[in-house]
């Protein structure tokens, strides 16, 4: 799987996404402008010891994304989306998207992209979740309908180390 985040803004999240990415084996797509340095200290503390293990490219724009990655089917979210995060039959190398924290995807994407937009229910009254708990929200689901399989060797030799380790 493949998480987008378009002109993050706060390097906690997306020091918090970037470890969410190592632990399922996903990669991190950054669309410029960011809101600071990918070398910035509360990044890395963030994603902890991880973000050297992490699988990230940069891009200077949206359109530099798609020039890279033509055929690439993204799944946007975004609460204008009418169809559930549940209701999208996600494919094993999809991409899924999520814009800044102050205002989301912007919408000239948004429209080009419309059958592929999805949402996070939540009461009307909230205008969001924090953007690292959305991605882990979506992306676990994208991981679950494709039976983990990324994560099922790991997960048998975590198992048998433990087994092991327990005799």
């Amino acid at each position: 799987m493949h998480i987008i985040l378009h002109q993050p803004e706060i390097p906690a999240n997306t020091g918090n996404i970037g470890r969410t990415c190592v632990a399922t084996g996903s990669d991190l797509h950054l669309i410029e402008p960011l809101g600071f340095s990918i070398s910035e200290k509360a990044l890395k503390r963030a994603g902890m010891d991880y973000w050297k293990d992490l699988n990230v490219q940069t891009y200077i724009n949206f359109e530099d994304f798609v020039d890279k990655h033509p055929g690439a089917k993204i799944w946007m979210a975004t609460t204008k989306a009418h169809m559930d995060y549940t209701e999208a039959a996600f494919g094993p190398d999809d991409y899924i998207m999520f814009g800044k924290e102050s205002a989301g995807i912007p919408e000239e994407i948004l429209v080009d992209h419309e059958e592929t937009c999805i949402r996070i229910p939540m009461k009307a009254e909230i205008r969001s979740l924090n953007l690292s708990n959305s991605v882990a929200i979506v992306l676990y689901e994208a991981l679950r309908q494709n039976n983990f399989s990324t994560l099922q060797l790991e997960g048998e030799l975590h198992r048998l180390h433990w087994k092991k380790e327990s005799e």
